[in-house]
């Protein structure tokens, strides 16, 4: 499993998380405290929820720590109050010594008790920690409620003084996974109308999503309308998504201007040609020949695409539009 490309900055008990430069969302708070906790070794004075209690004191004779001795395999597990689309997992170290310990522990999530979860996914491995530092371990989506830290090999000793969980919402999921995916392409275009000059048969709406990001008009991947008042332009992806965001490519050869100010909307209607629909975004600016990706702030359900420009005597140019989405199950 490829690991996301994750920024983290923990505010106020929540998680902003960035998935690339511009796409930025926020992770439940730490999911894992003071839950339910289980070790491999439940000794008269159990230490498995010390983990959990919220303090990252890094001393063992703080009393914030678990300490788990075994022969062979110590693990440690916590039980979350449902299954979460988890992200991110934080431990932190024991500092006061024996920071190396830890490492080779594996980071398992999942929905089994099979082994006592110790063979749910592996989602992650500590290769090495510093002595008393918070670790973040990011991964993509891995939906589970039980979180193990397993410590392969024969007599090891495991120490957590902290272990936090983060997760994504089911709509988060949706939005990450549909940056992947651009959908327009076996979509249906129309548009207010065509130019009439002689470009007139390079300007087809359908030219908007056939793939190409060429912006020079003239090489017949471009569409353009009439000049004339509120020209809008729209795909119909022939059935339901969750859009997370939507990219343009804007003219290159002229006429960049003439973008500027477009509305995107989304949704199930053909009410004023789709206008009606819930806006994605204003568009301020592209730059000439450029492609520009804009987020909708959340996933935002729909079956049309429309791209409505206001004002009299305006022409709409698109280069191409891409639609990142996923279908409804």
């Amino acid at each position: 499993m490829a690991a996301l490309q994750l920024q983290t900055v923990i505010m106020a008990g929540m998680v902003l998380m960035s998935l690339g430069p511009c796409m930025a969302f926020r992770t439940t708070g730490n999911v894992a405290l003071n839950r339910a906790t289980h070790q491999s070794v439940d000794l008269s004075k159990n230490t498995a929820f010390k983990a959990v209690d919220g303090n990252r004191a890094t001393n063992l004779a703080n009393d914030s720590c678990t300490y788990i001795t075994t022969k062979r395999n110590p693990w440690w597990r916590v039980t979350l109050p449902q299954p979460y689309k988890i992200v991110m997992v934080s431990i932190t170290n024991r500092g006061d010594c024996c920071a190396d310990r830890i490492n080779g522990a594996e980071i398992r999530i999942g929905n089994s008790l099979v082994n006592d979860g110790n063979q749910n996914l592996l989602v992650a491995k500590v290769y090495s920690m510093q002595p008393g530092k918070t670790q973040k371990f990011k991964f993509s989506p891995v939906e589970g409620q039980y979180v193990n830290v397993l410590l392969p090999g024969v007599d090891r000793i495991l120490t957590l003084c902290e272990v936090e969980v983060y997760a994504v919402s089911e709509d988060m999921v949706a939005m990450m996974q549909s940056e992947r995916i651009n959908v327009a392409p076996s979509g249906r275009a129309t548009q207010s109308s065509v130019n009439r000059g002689a470009t007139a048969c390079l300007s087809l709406a359908q030219n908007a999503v056939d793939g190409n990001r060429q912006y020079d008009l003239l090489k017949g991947s471009c569409s353009q309308t009439d000049t004339e008042s509120n020209p809008w332009w729209r795909v119909d992806l022939m059935k339901a998504y969750k859009i997370a965001s939507v990219a343009l490519t804007n003219r290159g050869d002229c006429c960049s201007e003439q973008l500027n100010g477009v509305v995107i909307h989304i949704g199930d209607s053909l009410e004023s040609e789709g206008r009606a629909n819930p806006v994605c975004v204003k568009v301020s600016f592209i730059p000439a020949g450029g492609t520009a990706t804009f987020r909708c702030g959340g996933v935002l359900p729909g079956r049309y695409v429309t791209l409505a420009l206001p004002g009299e005597n305006r022409t709409l140019s698109l280069c191409e539009v891409e639609v990142f989405g996923v279908p409804f199950e």
